[in-house]
């Protein structure tokens, strides 16, 4: 089975070299300790959620918090290319929760929070700063169950410019709707730079939305002959362009 992943500060994982003794602490520790129940011999990796990894075995604990590793190797991972930004639409709750999980596992990473003229949602005042960090820690959970040493960026939410701008950015862009004559699958993927996936709400976008995003560079696209959820749509397509792009190669 795969060690698992916990995140460590740069701190702790700073100038580390085999054969040196580190020790995890706070929140990841007890989970380790208390939790996970891991025990003298086991592999772990610590992460800083930026491509540090470090490989360690454990050589015991202290207390219920506090997990004593051997550092076995320690690398730099560089961040995976092309990167995929995907542009989500405020859903409801648990079902956004769900994509951002899902998304962060399958290997995106950047996701824009976007509010959209169809959103049922709003993120408004503390709310969304709240709900933002409720993404983050859905993102962060999802990243070290799926072993990354990269995880995503979770940005605050945008409004219909700030997607704009993000699309004039990108080295290629898509919009996914389901009235577009082109399907995703198939289209030709860049295996460098940015691209940025762009998903409505469960209501879907509007004509005007899917107008200022094609202006801007995106390609409207959609994906098979059903209709799908926004979040289901969402990993569906993020997939599909990961696998064009040869990064699951």
């Amino acid at each position: 089975m795969t060690a698992p992943v916990f995140l460590a500060d740069e701190a702790v994982l700073a100038g580390v070299i085999p054969g040196q003794t580190v020790t995890l602490g706070g929140t990841e520790g007890r989970h380790a300790v208390s939790v996970r129940r891991l025990r003298s011999g086991e592999g772990v990796h610590l992460v800083d959620g930026r491509g540090h990894r470090v490989m360690a075995v454990v050589s015991g604990h202290t207390g219920r918090d506090h997990l004593h590793l051997v550092v076995t190797s320690d690398t730099v991972e560089q961040p995976p290319r092309p990167r995929l930004i995907v542009v989500l639409a405020l859903i409801k709750g648990e079902r956004a929760e769900a994509a951002v999980s899902m998304l962060t596992e399958v290997g995106v990473d950047e996701i824009v929070p976007w509010s959209a003229e169809r959103s049922v949602v709003t993120w408004k005042g503390e709310r969304a700063g709240r709900s933002a960090n409720r993404w983050r820690t859905h993102a962060r959970e999802a990243a070290k169950q799926s072993r990354r040493s990269w995880f995503p960026t979770i940005a605050g939410v945008t409004g219909t410019s700030g997607v704009v701008e993000q699309v004039r950015r990108s080295d290629q862009a898509f919009v996914l709707h389901e009235a577009a004559q082109e399907p995703l699958v198939g289209q030709p993927i860049t295996p460098t730079g940015a691209i940025t996936m762009v998903i409505g709400p469960e209501g879907g976008l509007t004509d005007s939305e899917v107008a200022v995003m094609t202006v801007a560079g995106a390609t409207a696209v959609r994906l098979g002959p059903t209709v799908l959820r926004a979040g289901t749509a969402t990993v569906a397509a993020a997939a599909t362009v990961l696998a064009g792009s040869g990064r699951w190669s």
